[in-house]
């Protein structure tokens, strides 16, 4: 199937007739997941009626080939029987493929919470008809989600691997150095730029592993091993908090199951 027949059903408005039994529905509000208490599941196709016709959720659109309709949560609207989770908490629970999924519609709701007017004139955006693209209604440019590419290395010394803790983000967890890819940088090139700047180190031996789609809001992130080469470690201090070798029998707190920085750190990628 070409991107174009994929796109083809992508639906502003998702009309209630053409949701079939096996879509999944994908209720966010900011970075949670609505679920089910008792056993996490997303909400059924009656769940989700009731809460389409209470007007308790918004800028709701469905992608058929996906098999998933995705909506916003208002503030307030859950219902007794369910509860918001953190999305990573439902990717640790879930494989690959539905991961996937659920990050593909929290990229394209954040996308078209950013994308309401035309960056070049103003104008009004409207969806675009067969594309996952959003057109302006008055100088005709076409706008597709957002997507920013980031490295994540896992650096390795002997039995040691390398680990830090962030100064702003995740700081109840050590993980592995991450950042974007700059303008007109390789991957590679952003490794090494990365681990020079965050810890001070050089690298060896480097080599890609792996990708996953990261929707916080809009990341890819690239996954990468390396060897460490010479060097001490000096933190950056505006990023980190701190960075330590650590033994596989002696690791820190680390990211759950489902991220890029698990698979990483439990060796998924050998």
């Amino acid at each position: 199937m070409t991107a174009d027949a994929r796109n083809a059903a992508f639906t502003k408005d998702c009309p209630l007739d053409i949701v079939s039994l096996s879509m999944d529905y994908y209720i966010f509000h900011s970075n949670d997941l609505l679920v089910r208490k008792d056993s996490h599941a997303l909400p059924d196709e009656k769940a989700w009626r009731a809460l389409r016709e209470s007007n308790a959720v918004r800028d709701i659109f469905s992608e058929t080939p996906y098999a998933y309709t995705a909506a916003l949560l208002q503030d307030g609207a859950v219902d007794e029987n369910y509860e918001l989770i953190p999305i990573r908490s439902y990717f640790a629970e879930h494989g690959e493929s539905e991961s996937a999924r659920a990050a593909r519609a929290k990229g394209m709701l954040a996308w078209r919470l950013s994308y309401n007017f035309c960056p070049s004139c103003g104008a009004p955006l409207t969806d675009d008809e067969k594309l996952s693209a959003r057109n302006c209604t008055n100088c005709g440019a076409q706008f597709f989600p957002r997507i920013e590419p980031c490295i994540i290395v896992l650096v390795t010394k002997g039995d040691k691997l390398l680990l830090a803790k962030h100064r702003v983000r995740n700081q109840n967890i050590h993980t592995c150095i991450a950042g974007f890819i700059e303008i007109g940088e390789s991957a590679e090139q952003a490794v090494v730029r990365e681990v020079r700047e965050e810890v001070g180190i050089e690298i060896k031996d480097l080599r890609y592993v792996g990708s996953q789609g990261w929707p916080f809001p809009d990341q890819l992130m690239l996954g990468f091993r390396a060897e460490y080469k010479s060097g001490d470690i000096r933190v950056q201090e505006s990023e980190l908090v701190e960075a330590k070798w650590f033994t596989k029998d002696a690791l820190p707190p680390f990211p759950k199951r489902g991220s890029m920085g698990w698979r990483l750190i439990t060796g998924v990628y050998g």
